[in-house]
């Protein structure tokens, strides 16, 4: 059952670590949209999100493109990370909890 524990730890501490090393994040979804959707002319670039329970929509010059798109990748790495995180210490507090010797307190 230790064998379990310190695999679960290892794992751990990798997220972590791979979590302090992502650069700059932003939630949402990146959309092309435009003034003309039937003759698709006049596209433009449109980022939607939702923060504190505010749904926003913000413009994206095409020079800046680039970062956006890292920047919502790197927020999606972030949340399956930390959801994988609270599934491996859910697990790891079921397996403490079971290991004999330990007090009930």
């Amino acid at each position: 059952m230790s064998t379990s524990i310190s695999s679960i730890e290892k794992q751990i501490m990798r997220i972590q670590r791979t979590l302090a090393t992502l650069g700059p994040m932003r939630p949402g979804t990146l959309n092309r949209q435009y003034k003309d959707p039937a003759k698709k002319q006049g596209g433009y670039w449109q980022i939607s999100y939702t923060h504190k329970m505010r749904s926003r929509s913000e413009y994206v010059r095409s020079e800046h493109l680039r970062a956006v798109r890292t920047e919502l990748a790197n927020f999606r790495t972030f949340r399956l990370l930390t959801d994988r995180w609270i599934d491996l210490s859910l697990e790891l507090s079921k397996l403490k909890r079971k290991q004999p010797g330990r007090s009930k307190a």
